[in-house]
């Protein structure tokens, strides 16, 4: 099976905007499955217990240059998603994909061209694009 091309993707999700075409209900849209994502992830924490969070605050020696800290931070996540939470938290995601796809459709923005140059933007930046 060849690979989805984002063009094809914003495509079908051009077509299936009948109910949801105003900026407002996408905006809104976009927000809640946002934020299903983030509850799907806690409910694998704390109802499934797949995943346990361990945090703490790391110590972050004097000596430590950035290519140590990489090593030296952690997701705090320990144990792995069980298919059941992996299949909620990736329909939770694919269907916020679908929403903020079908902003760039409404907003008139290639999605390909977005994803373009954030990769330009992280490869030129580096480390250095996320603080």
């Amino acid at each position: 099976m060849s690979e989805l091309k984002c063009q094809e993707f914003q495509e079908a999700v051009s077509n299936l905007l009948l109910r949801h075409q105003s900026i407002l209900d996408l905006l809104s849209k976009s927000q809640e499955t946002n934020a299903r994502i983030n509850r799907a992830v806690v409910k694998s924490i704390t109802n499934c217990g797949c995943l346990q969070v361990h945090a703490e605050k790391k110590p972050f020696p004097d000596t430590f240059g950035l290519d140590a800290l990489k090593y030296l931070c952690s997701s705090h996540l320990e144990g792995e998603l069980c298919e059941s939470c992996k299949d909620v938290i990736v329909d939770e995601i694919g269907r916020n994909l679908f929403y903020l796809t079908a902003l760039c459709v409404t907003l008139g923005i290639d999605f390909q061209e977005v994803m373009e140059k954030e990769k330009r933007k992280i490869s030129t930046l580096g480390r250095f694009n996320m603080t």
